[in-house]
């Protein structure tokens, strides 16, 4: 356990470091640019631990490291200005500007070249995500069969969705927690009008509606001396009839076993397409903590693998961060509203549990992760929150609107005021890693 929280820590250290790294270099290659001086680039805050200074610039690693800033001439209001022209203050707006967007740019840039690097020489995905959101099973008094959803619907509209996806289904639902969406199926060639109302589950109090995607009965593994081994089923069998019944899905083959109550059945299996037919005898067994009519067989879940061409790859990229972006500003808005949980939100220690477990997943998932965090963190950047990179746009925006500098004081009020909700918010966020981690 000890040897897992280090390695976490070490790694989300490491993952931060770089995005700091990144963020803070758009500042400033920036700034270097337009001729402003930088007196100082670090990694961290606080005590200065080593370093080296080149030149204007003091190039250093500080001690806490969750964190960065580039320090440039003439950037803070409250300092007597020297009046020299390669100061920060002393540049037109539209300089200022492009300096304080640069930082957020170049973590989104980030997070497009992370993804498209992996997706053009690996990218994995569940096969059943990129397919039409059809149910394979629906769980006992869940939001879903209370709407009236059944096993064997294709879901065609959920909300302003039409004709989802799988992958599309399910960030919809993660982010609609209590609000009643409207939801189309089609079933037996009808389409059904149903209205589902995901409910807030678990530590993040994120949507669940106890939908279950169909996974086609494709075997992945037979058990040692059980009646499938003995009928002579083998892994990569696909089932796709049971007494003569279709079976599309995996959780409609676990159904048809269990109504037949341990009587023999017979089984239409595919085997690299060739059709044959087998006879089973199911036995009674544990499966998920419960008594069930067993086989002796495990499904497998279809992975999709492929390498995109360069094109392909920083397309798909740049789409899924488009979406993940949507859904970040989606959920800032619920959280805002009360409409979502602000228990969704993870400070350090959750960024740490997360990082620590996609490194051990290995490194397309850390790729993945680094690449989300990054986006996040860019965003996060560009909101208008004072003494962040948003708020100093937000400023200038507002002072080239007014055609003249705000004063000093209300410079200075407005950063105690970004000072102030970033602390809270830094406690806030640590307190509910703390309550996550301690009830699950």
């Amino acid at each position: 356990m000890h040897s897992s929280f280090l390695t976490s820590v070490i790694v989300v250290v490491i993952v931060l470091g770089i995005m700091i790294l990144v963020h803070e270099l758009g500042h400033f290659v920036a700034a270097k640019f337009f001729g402003v001086r930088v007196l100082t680039f670090s990694i961290g805050f606080g005590k200065r631990l080593f370093g080296h200074k080149y030149g204007d610039t003091d190039y250093r690693v500080s001690l806490l490291p969750l964190g960065g800033y580039v320090k440039m001439a003439g950037d803070d209001p409250s300092e007597v200005r020297e009046g020299h022209p390669d100061e920060f203050l002393a540049k037109p707006r539209w300089q200022r500007f492009i300096i304080a967007i640069m930082g957020p740019s170049m973590n989104v840039l980030m997070a497009i070249v992370v993804l498209a690097g992996l997706y053009r020489f690996h990218y994995p995905k569940p096969a059943y995500m990129e397919q039409p959101a059809r149910v394979g099973g629906v769980e006992k008094d869940s939001p879903a069969a209370q709407a009236g959803i059944q096993a064997g619907d294709l879901i065609t509209r959920l909300g302003s969705l039409q004709n989802p996806k799988w992958e599309d289904l399910r960030m919809k639902i993660l982010t609609t927690a209590g609000e009643a969406l409207p939801v189309e199926v089609e079933r037996d060639g009808k389409q059904v009008a149903l209205t589902l109302t995901p409910k807030a589950t678990g530590p993040e109090q994120v949507g669940d509606a106890g939908l279950n995607p169909c996974i086609p009965a494709k075997i992945g593994e037979v058990a040692d001396g059980k009646p499938a081994e003995k009928a002579g089923l083998k892994a990569g069998d696909r089932i796709i009839a049971l007494d003569g019944q279709s079976i599309p899905c995996w959780q409609q083959l676990s159904t048809a076993i269990q109504t037949r109550k341990g009587k023999a059945v017979s089984l239409t299996v595919d085997r690299e397409g060739k059709q044959s037919q087998v006879s089973i005898t199911p036995y009674r067994g544990e499966s998920g903590g419960e008594e069930k009519w067993l086989i002796g067989v495990g499904y497998h879940n279809d992975v999709v693998v492929r390498q995109l061409p360069w094109g392909e790859a920083i397309a798909t990229a740049v789409d899924d961060n488009v979406r993940s972006c949507l859904v970040t500003f989606d959920v800032l808005g619920r959280i805002i509203t009360r409409r979502m949980s602000a228990r969704s939100l993870s400070g350090p220690i959750g960024i740490a549990q997360i990082s620590g477990q996609a490194y051990r997943a290995g490194l397309p998932e850390l790729l993945m992760l680094v690449s989300f965090i990054s986006l996040q963190l860019g965003i996060f950047n560009l909101l208008p929150i004072p003494i962040l990179d948003g708020g100093m746009i937000l400023m200038l925006l507002i002072e080239s609107l007014m055609r003249r500098d705000m004063s000093l004081e209300v410079k200075e009020r407005f950063a105690q005021v970004g000072i102030v909700f970033l602390l809270l918010l830094a406690v806030f966020v640590t307190y509910n890693d703390i309550l996550k981690t301690l009830r699950p």
